[in-house]
């Protein structure tokens, strides 16, 4: 069956607390960690923004399953070959559960050092050339790189794994998951309509160098003890959730605040589950299970983490197969 894991939010709550939380969450039945790479966060409710990498570190010491960032950006604020040592790094000390989730970059994280902020079809030309710098990279040879975008003069990595770990790419576009496929090591997309879902998987799987590439879902949820304050944790905490457009090129939490503003409970419908009802959420991750995600990391939205983890660890994980 599919591994269920957790969602670390580092934009919505502190290092230490979530520390907590990933314990408690791999005693009540999670598989792993997926953390999330924030520089800022997504409205100044949330209110954190910690640094992935060494939240990483902490909380591998302290949990046995998977983890990984999901996902950082190898492209503004990083230079891959940096990204590249981090990752060999964190494999070498956790062998065997540390993975590289990528993406395109948001401008949120990331046009705080861009000269300026790119079109998307840069943003992605640039996250497939800082694949090809890290994949030299982790040959754990000299290697040097004179590409469209970046140079790198001669270097190699000291510290390295036995094994380099897996690259997967985020992404919800059927171009860039055809070239995921092709490239990497498997496919992170979020929660979204199954027609749209089943088209970036045959455009994946018409890339991939082989049939078993694992495929991973991020889902966002509000459970809460009553439907009405689901709703309420879901509009005051991640009301992002709620917006139906692009929001990679939005620079700051504040202008997010705003547009929460306009976001009503009906901006949730066919993005995120909002219920009280913990077998209505069961059917909403088995259903992406059944859409065939090896692996689903669940974000409940809402302040209630240590309640939500030990309600889902009894009533939920044990009845998805």
């Amino acid at each position: 069956m599919a591994q269920i894991g957790y969602a670390a939010m580092l934009e919505q709550f502190h290092p230490k607390d979530l520390l907590g939380f990933c314990v408690q969450a791999e005693a009540a039945g999670f598989s792993g960690v997926m953390a999330a790479d924030h520089v800022q966060p997504w409205v100044p409710q949330q209110g954190q923004a910690g640094f992935v990498w060494s939240f990483m570190t902490a909380a591998a010491e302290r949990t046995r399953g998977d983890i990984g960032p999901g996902v950082t950006c190898p492209s503004f604020r990083s230079h891959p070959a940096i990204i590249a040592q981090a990752a060999a790094t964190m494999a070498a000390m956790y062998p065997g559960r540390f993975w590289l989730g990528l993406g395109s970059g948001e401008a949120l994280n990331e046009h705080i050092v861009a000269g300026y902020w790119p079109e998307v079809a840069e943003r992605i030309s640039r996250m497939f050339e800082s694949v090809e710098i890290i994949r030299k990279l982790f040959t754990g040879k000299d290697v040097k790189h004179a590409g469209e975008y970046y140079k790198m003069e001669t270097m190699r990595l000291w510290t390295m794994p036995e094994h380099p770990p897996p690259i997967y790419i985020a992404t919800a576009g059927p171009v860039t998951a055809e070239k995921t496929g092709r490239f990497c090591d498997g496919l992170i997309t979020v929660g979204a309509p199954e027609e749209k879902i089943d088209g970036v998987f045959q455009r994946f799987e018409k890339g991939a160098r082989e049939a078993s590439l694992p495929k991973i879902l991020q889902l966002h949820l509000s459970w809460a003890p009553t439907d009405e304050e689901a709703m309420r944790n879901a509009l005051t905490e991640w009301p992002n959730g709620g917006m139906k457009f692009p929001k990679a090129d939005i620079r700051s939490p504040n202008d997010f605040a705003q547009m929460a503003k306009i976001v009503r409970p009906e901006d949730f419908q066919d993005r995120m589950l909002i219920s009280a009802d913990p077998d209505a959420h069961r059917r909403e991750i088995q259903k992406f299970i059944d859409l065939g995600f090896d692996r689903v990391y669940l974000h409940n939205v809402g302040r209630n983490q240590v309640e939500w983890i030990e309600v889902f660890g009894k009533q939920v994980l044990p009845k998805l197969h």
